[in-house]
């Protein structure tokens, strides 16, 4: 916790030490923005140098330095807007000084006007709050927002107009509109399509820029940037509620993927990850609804899933990673462990692996004893858990037989060979892929969560890496927002401008559960991708 929102102390010593304690964390803040200053600035002559040494001969190699540096660039910018969102949050008698920043231009004269009149009575009457005396208008003031509706920009003005009584002299006017962001110029619908277009899209914010400036908008990489991250930050509360969600369940699916991320001290990339766990009851007819939640982190250390897991109990679906086992040998056999349930899919992709390679008569044949397992599950696909259970009976019967089968395949091959490996990696996990088999509740593969990665490899072609680890993070709970989203049928960025709307109007966290996606399916069909659509399977 801060400092700054810390309780004072009563005793003289004790104060004189916060005191102390309070300079101290303000000079490591000051040094931390300007450090970030001066990168911000470094990069900013490193990529015009680039640009510079590109004209006229174009290098590929040149070209991706710059998309390299330009997301640096991107993520630093980011990153000090939601720093000083939350700053201003915690303190707001003490805000941060403001950056230099060239006057702004007006919003562009060729985009449609959309007026909005706010009296200061509200009902249009001007009669004076203080005698009620008649009321003159003494003028106006306008503040011009940016939006986004699907297809077009537009510009929304809002009117304050000022009235001067004529009999007290009392001056009265509307309040200035709220706006999701302070002193911003973006609209709800504006920040849900640049984070929609970033996260979903996967249109780097600097090439957003590039793509407004076709259309006659000046919008500077670093504008968008102070955008995406005061928004992130503002939907933090919101990320964590449906984390609580996912975690709360019985059975949840989990999974991890690579994602470059830049090392700025070795010049290069190194490998982080980001980690996935979904909650969805529907294949078995379960009445909560479908989320998702996304971690990111540095590395594919163990203690992650650990920290990700820790308020966790009940079944964990997932491959083979080792940073799991400590989780399931840690807590077995006791009430409310954490239960492993290991993947068929996983399974028969290290089979298919070796039966593509070399046409193996083996692993051909243990492909279609899997594939009868799946023809078993196909009848058992969103039927109620017992009827599933009914169904299953016939996969023990295979099961038990594939087992067997494999022991003896084991024995006739040499240790080295792959498909002696994918054997034992079926053996030694017999357990766990035959859970499912007895327990409705339970899948026979972990498809659910490897379809929720499916958004980070796409992204990967077009964002190249996160540029840092708060990057990451902001990543994560972006993409938390959007699948959970998905999963419930909504258009991402309909939702997320409806969210938006109501934390603007003055939405209190306390009641942040009315704005998860599948409360606001209930009440807002208007959000839905289509009227009457499913949500993804």
């Amino acid at each position: 916790m801060s400092l700054a929102t810390a309780a004072l102390p009563t005793d003289p010593a004790e104060l004189r030490a916060f005191a102390l304690a309070c300079q101290s964390e303000l000079k490591a803040a000051e040094l931390a923005v300007q450090l970030n200053a001066l990168e911000i600035e470094k990069l900013k002559f490193q990529i015009a140098k680039l640009r510079r040494m590109q004209f006229g001969r174009s290098s590929e190699r040149l070209t991706r330095q710059i998309e390299q540096l330009e997301l640096r660039l991107e993520e630093l910018e980011t990153g000090a807007a939601a720093t000083a969102a939350k700053v201003k949050a915690e303190a707001p008698a003490a805000p941060l000084p403001e950056k230099n920043k060239p006057k702004r231009k007006p919003l562009p004269e060729h985009l449609p006007r959309q007026e909005i009149v706010h009296q200061p009575s509200g009902d249009g009457a001007c009669v004076c709050p203080a005698c009620g005396g008649g009321m003159a208008k003494l003028g106006e003031d306008v503040t011009e927002v940016l939006d986004y509706v699907p297809g077009h920009f537009q510009v929304i003005r809002h009117v304050r107009p000022k009235f001067a009584c004529t009999a007290c002299d009392a001056i009265t006017q509307a309040p200035a509109p709220a706006l999701p962001t302070p002193r911003g110029r973006a609209a709800p619908g504006m920040l849900a399509h640049v984070l929609v277009a970033k996260y979903c899209d996967h249109l780097p914010l600097y090439r957003q820029s590039e793509i407004y400036a076709r259309e006659g908008l000046d919008l500077d990489r670093s504008t968008l940037c102070d955008w995406v991250g005061q928004t992130a930050w503002l939907l933090d509360p919101l990320v964590a509620a449906i984390r609580r969600h996912v975690f709360a369940a019985e059975k949840i699916h989990g999974d991890d993927t690579t994602v470059p991320m830049l090392d700025p001290g070795a010049g290069k990339t190194r490998t982080a990850r980001l980690w996935i766990y979904v909650r969805d009851d529907r294949p078995f007819c379960g009445d909560a609804p479908p989320a998702a939640a996304y971690f990111f982190s540095p590395d594919r250390g163990g203690e992650h899933p650990a920290r990700h897991l820790a308020d966790f109990s009940g079944f964990l679906q997932a491959d083979g990673y080792a940073g799991f086992d400590a989780l399931y040998d840690a807590r077995r056999g006791k009430p409310g462990s954490i239960v492993e349930v290991a993947c068929w899919a996983h399974c028969r992709r290290k089979i298919f692996d070796v039966w593509e390679a070399t046409k193996s008569p083996v692993a051909k044949e243990a492909l279609d004893r899997i594939a009868a397992l799946y023809l078993v599950e196909m009848k058992a696909r969103f039927a109620p858990a017992a009827e599933r259970v009914d169904h299953r009976k016939e996969t023990g019967v295979l099961l038990a037989a594939l087992f067997t089968w494999i022991e003896a395949m084991v024995g006739k091959l040499s240790g080295k060979l792959e498909l002696a490996q994918a054997f034992r990696y079926i053996l030694n996990r017999r357990e766990a892929l035959s859970r499912f088999v007895t327990d409705g509740r339970l899948e026979a593969d972990n498809n659910i969560a490897e379809n929720g990665m499916r958004i980070i490899a796409l992204g990967r072609k077009n964002w190249l890496h996160v540029g840092s680890e708060a990057g990451g993070d902001r990543a994560a709970s972006v993409y938390t927002l959007i699948a959970t989203a998905r999963l419930n049928g909504l258009n991402p960025e309909a939702y997320l401008k409806e969210v938006l709307v109501k934390v603007t109007e003055g939405h209190t966290i306390n009641r942040i559960d009315e704005l998860l996606p599948w409360r606001l399916a209930k009440v807002k069909p208007a959000l839905l991708r289509e009227p009457g659509q499913a949500s993804d399977g």
